[in-house]
């Protein structure tokens, strides 16, 4: 009771650890800052929330403290000298998300300027100050026509672009370059302008951090990409007209678009190449519709979610990879722009009369049934996959934990182990009890056992080590002995028993298992020495040009051959002793029975011993079943740890076991990898038992049905 107790108390700690990943973000209302008689256009907020910073109409920057409301800073970010300052600011379009505050003057120019929060302590209080780069003015120079849209970014090494609509169907480009000499430390400027024509009404467009693609939105629903290859724009694809377009916006990496409908639809589209051809901007995922217009859509700073929010009032939390709805709310007025703060633990939303805060508990949002089960159509894949890749370097990149490659991992190393183990097991442990030399048996069994003590990292360190490179040069004399080796036994047991009775009469009783194992090195043997010769001949002198060749599989060093034979001779112990042990309980009254009614050994064994026992061999060969699947350190160091999904036998695979043992150590605790590693020892732990219940099952039917004999 004590022991069932301690495996319910393990796993209802792990469900506990599990359980949060399914759970909905938690948003609740917070703050709220008025604005009059100032309305601002893009604001920021810093890591703590503690400050908020904005862009007059006057052209300064003002920085407020969100506790109190009171002004903190205030910068004039226009020279008074220049001929801009009379000119008055208005809100612009830039790509959300960025540090950096856009506006455009009444000219038709465009203004950015990249903010930087200066965090320091003053008498063990964190002091946080707004400290604005030198903004960048962009001279669109439109030759009379006025600007209908704009989109500005500003680049981590500050080179900096306006894309901008005019109201004579042009697609402008204006970018900035910034070059610093590593020597004399002079920062040179160089700018470059480029056009292009435009099809149709431009209703809202983004531009990406490396101002290198561009993503129009027009009236009629179509959607196009523009790509800079050298000087020039080029459309690189257009999609078929459908709902108007009213907002867009890049998720964080740049590399997928959200785009939001005048009848509420939320999509992802991103760039995609299939092998040989051309890429283009295809839809990959769809979200339940708001009521309204899209008229505000904000990205994450830290993954991939984001917030939309329609004409009526209602905003929505959502995450891409996973395809998550995460919240849903309203909010009156309807907000005219959003803002995800860095953390993405709260949300903000202006309208007329100022800013309210949501706060965001939502710490699990990469995960779902789909994403973990399914395929997912994931940036800059051809197609949808099954890909376990927990982390991409940056945040950057999406993280993609599938578990089915894991899954798959497991049964493969499991199914090539007991593909070696459960012959070798079963029939070992049939001669050993029925056919063998008492004598002999005192010997085998115990060296047998004594092979279950061998660690598995030591098999594991030499399966990798040394017996990998070693499979690589004599893969083709293991294919000869697989064929050699049972044909030589064969061979080696008619010619013993073809020999006069008078001549194996003089050999003691259990001799000939001496011949079978000359018989076998033997056959070994010469099964190596023809490896050359037959890889020559077959597979025209390399078996790994050949199978890349004939099959298209890659033949890797550490694969699931190697992790068989060095899994299945863990396995093998265990089977073969409680086989032996089934066999060797098989009541002696039954097998003399057997041979007094005129049945010959083999006979007696194949249709007596052999049903008499299955319920014990059942289990010997569960159990070593059981053992393959909780195996880590030998499926760790054997088979290049690879989470691909592949059943060939010349790869590698990753099981659930080893990936938990190669991730929990880089897992921070309570996060979203943390708590998937913890389901997948749930899996682990239903696939076990599972089929310990079914194989228990199995063994008291069995028994049962041979109860009788």
């Amino acid at each position: 009771m004590a022991v069932i107790a301690s495996i319910l108390g393990i796993l209802l700690f792990i469900m506990i650890e599990v359980l949060p990943l399914m759970g909905r973000a938690d948003v609740t209302p917070g703050r709220a800052w008025s604005w009059n008689p100032v309305l601002p256009g893009a604001f920021l907020t810093n890591e703590h929330r503690t400050r908020l910073a904005f862009l007059t109409p006057e052209g300064d920057l003002v920085v407020l403290d969100s506790e109190s409301g009171g002004t903190l800073q205030r910068y004039p970010l226009i020279d008074g000298a220049t001929e801009s300052a009379a000119l008055p600011l208005q809100p612009a379009n830039g790509t959300p998300g960025q540090q950096v505050l856009y506006a455009a003057t009444a000219d038709g120019r465009v203004f950015a300027v990249r903010v930087d929060w200066i965090v320091g302590f003053d008498e063990d209080r964190r002091t946080v100050r707004a400290e604005p780069r030198d903004g960048v003015f962009f001279p669109l120079e439109l030759d009379g026509a006025s600007v209908v849209r704009h989109s500005v970014q500003i680049s981590d090494d500050d080179s900096a672009g306006a894309l901008a609509a005019t109201s004579d169907g042009r697609l402008l480009l204006l970018r900035r370059e910034v070059e610093e000499n590593l020597f004399s430390g002079e920062v040179e400027e160089r700018w470059s302008r480029m056009e292009a024509p435009l099809r149709g009404t431009v209703s809202s467009l983004v531009i990406d951090g490396d101002l290198r693609n561009a993503f129009v939105g027009t009236d009629d629903g179509a959607l196009e990409w523009w790509r800079l290859r050298g000087s020039a724009l080029e459309s690189a694809s257009r999609s078929e007209p459908g709902s108007p377009v009213t907002t867009l916006s890049m998720l964080i990496g740049d590399r997928s678009l959200v785009v939001g409908r005048d009848d509420g639809a939320l999509e992802i589209w991103f760039p995609v190449q299939p092998d040989g051809e051309s890429a283009e901007l295809t839809r990959i995922r769809d979200f339940p519709s708001l009521p309204g217009s899209i008229n505000a859509i904000t990205p994450s700073m830290r993954n991939k979610g984001f917030v939309a929010a329609d004409t009526g009032g209602e905003i929505g939390l959502y995450y891409s990879t996973s395809a998550r709805v995460l919240w849903r709310g309203e909010a009156a007025p309807a907000p005219q722009r959003l803002l995800l703060t860095p953390k993405a633990d709260a949300l903000l939303a202006s309208d007329s009369g100022g800013v309210r805060e949501w706060e965001i508990h939502n710490p699990h949002p990469e995960v779902s049934l789909r994403s973990l089960f399914g395929k997912i159509w994931y940036e800059s894949y051809p197609e949808p996959a099954y890909v376990w890749q927990s982390s991409g370097g940056s945040d950057d990149f999406e993280p993609k934990l599938s578990l089915v490659p894991l899954m798959i991992g497991t049964l493969k190393g499991t199914l090539y182990s007991l593909i070696l183990a459960v012959p070798l097991g079963v029939f070992g442990a049939m001669y050993t009890s029925q056919f063998m030399h008492p004598s002999l048996k005192k010997v085998v069994k115990p060296s047998v056992e004594v092979m279950a003590a061998l660690p598995s990292v030591v098999l594991g360190f030499m399966a990798g080590l040394w017996l990998a490179p070693r499979v690589e040069t004599i893969l083709p004399g293991l294919v000869l002995m697989a064929l050699l080796v049972p044909l030589a036994v064969l061979v080696a047991g008619v010619a013993w028993r073809a020999l006069p009775l008078s001549i194996r009469g003089h050999f003691r009783a259990g001799s000939e298992t001496l011949v079978y194992m000359v018989v076998i090195s033997l056959a070994m043997f010469v099964s190596l020495r023809l490896s050359a010769p037959f890889e020559q001949f077959f597979f025209d002198g390399s078996v790994q040009q050949w199978l890349l060749k004939a099959t298209g599989m890659q033949y890797d060093q550490r694969n699931a051959v190697v992790v068989g034979l060095a899994m299945g001779f863990a396995v093998i112990p265990i089977i073969f002793s409680i086989a032996e042990d089934a066999f060797s309980n098989v009541p002696n009254n039954l097998i003399s029975g057997s041979l007094a009614l005129g049945a010959n050994r083999w006979q007696t064994v194949t249709r007596v011993v052999l049903p008499t026992a299955s319920p014990g061999i059942f289990s010997g060969i569960m159990i070593g079943f059981g053992r393959a699947v909780g195996e880590t350190m030998i499926v760790l160091m054997a088979t290049g740890n690879t989470p691909i999904l592949d059943w060939s036998p010349f790869n590698g695979f990753r099981t659930l076991s080893a990936n938990i043992a190669v991730e929990i150590p880089e897992a921070p605790q309570g996060g979203t990898l943390y708590r998937t590693l913890f389901l997948a020892a749930v899996i682990l732990f239903v696939f076990t038992f599972v089929i310990n219940t079914g194989a228990e099952l199995i063994r008291q039917r069995l028994r049962r049905r041979y109860a009788e004999l």
